[in-house]
């Protein structure tokens, strides 16, 4: 049988996990159980989905501060680095411009506040919120490592305990990453034992990403089966039509807005989604940018054919920046419907402010994680209740699983664009018809 596995596909290894997934979801949610008591098979699904993106989020940190340090020291011209970041930001802000545009349009169109059955008293204020002053507090790292810290302290039975848990900012990394490149490029001669460390780490790096990516079949069912084992579709009636309009709207972005640009370019539409697949499928069913990193750089660089030294910058900016879904469209629409549920009306200077917010606000909210922050900056500056935010906290999960499938293939689709438009992708190698399990196989050149 492990014969058998060995000659399947790596695809189709990935598809079974999708039908696997689903059917032990329905399974486990069949057998009952709530969130703070869950049944065995619940439990096992989402131990295996949480270990799955674990290995691959304890990989994030070596690759980006490796491959950005190796890959500037490579450009050997600062400035045409310079030229690619700046190019990279614009055609950021250009797609989230559009997809702004197309959830408010969508959101004036069908009014979901107005034509929703939930309950008023379902509004409550989140327990985290945005604002500006976010950005400089994500974008300046705290220390070498970009490292942060968070306590928090339970009272149970007339005693407290404290637990103190550390997590990384992907964007700080990136600083810092860049600092050093262009130190070593500066140096020069007496920095190269330094650069030659780091190409070796980042190929062993690498190799061990490659054994856990070896693994998304298994985790894509305990990802997917935890996601219809825990939320089910009960949530989605009371607010039908925001859904939909949610997933229209990421619909159109993704099957509109992106082969027109890749159109608009000379690419080919059905090569592009070909190679991003990987990424997407397993961005949809982990609901994380930054699990979904070590992927979504792979497949740009070996199956879009966008080198190594522009890719290693480019995505892990957009795994933090770069958010069509949840950035974009979902606080657009999000906010027409606070809107409508609370009885405001908006003026066209208001969604100017909506339109503005999506296409600079991803950048202020970069430390942080969650679409949650995004929407609630987006109601502060426009002046509406954040108490709405509450309304949506129960189908979230579900919409999360296509907000960050739509950020993940746009972090892919925005370097392989730049890359054309500056000459430097690699046409033979996104034109072929290399198979995902091909490279996944290879090894990865430093």
């Amino acid at each position: 049988m492990i014969r058998t596995l060995k000659r399947t596909p790596f695809g189709v290894q990935v598809l079974i996990g999708l039908v696997l997934g689903v059917v032990l979801g329905a399974i486990a949610r069949s057998m009952g159980g709530t969130s703070e008591d869950p049944n065995w098979l619940t439990t096992t699904l989402s131990t295996i989905g949480s270990i799955f993106v674990t290995l691959l989020r304890t990989l994030v940190p070596p690759l980006v501060v490796l491959a950005v340090v190796t890959s500037i020291a490579n450009l050997r011209q600062v400035t045409d680095a310079a030229r690619l970041a700046w190019q990279t930001l614009l055609w950021f802000a250009v797609t989230a411009l559009i997809s702004v545009g197309i959830g408010i349009a969508l959101g004036i169109a069908t009014d979901p506040g107005d034509r929703t059955s939930v309950a008023a008293t379902a509004a409550e204020e989140p327990s985290s919120t945005g604002s500006w002053l976010d950005f400089l507090q994500g974008i300046v790292p705290g220390n070498v490592f970009g490292l942060g810290a968070s306590t928090s302290v339970d009272v149970a039975d007339g005693a407290a305990t404290a637990s103190t848990s550390l997590s990384f900012n992907v964007l700080q990394l990136l600083v810092i990453s860049i600092a050093l490149g262009v130190a070593i490029l500066k140096v020069g001669e007496k920095a190269e034992p330094v650069l030659t460390v780091a190409r070796s780490a980042l190929a062993i790096v690498q190799t061990v990403l490659w054994w856990v990516i070896r693994l998304a079949p298994l985790g894509t069912v305990g990802l997917l089966g935890r996601a219809v084992a825990s939320y089910g579709w009960d949530a989605l009636s009371p607010l039908a039509v925001f859904v939909v309009d949610v997933y229209v709207g990421l619909a159109l972005v993704l099957f509109v807005l992106y082969p027109v640009l890749l159109r608009a370019h000379g690419l080919s539409v059905r090569r592009f989604f070909a190679g991003v697949w990987p990424a997407t499928q397993l961005a949809f069913v982990s609901r994380s940018s930054i699990g979904t990193l070590p992927v979504t750089q792979r497949v740009t660089e070996e199956e879009l054919g966008v080198p190594r030294s522009y890719a290693s910058f480019a995505v892990p900016l957009g795994a933090t920046t770069k958010m069509d879904g949840c950035a974009a469209i979902y606080p657009a629409l999000s906010a027409i419907f606070v809107a409508g549920f609370f009885d405001v009306d908006l003026s066209i200077t208001d969604y100017l402010l909506i339109a503005f917010v999506s296409v600079v606000g991803s950048a202020a909210t970069a430390g942080l994680t969650g679409a949650t922050v995004m929407l609630t900056l987006t109601l502060s500056t426009l002046g509406l209740p954040l108490a709405g935010v509450g309304l949506l906290l129960a189908i979230d999960p579900i919409l999360d699983m296509g907000r960050t499938a739509v950020n993940v293939t746009g972090q892919a689709l925005v370097p392989t664009i730049v890359a054309k438009r500056e000459g430097i992708l690699d046409l033979a190698r996104f034109g072929s018809r290399r198979r995902v399990e091909e490279a996944i196989a290879e090894p990865a050149a430093v």
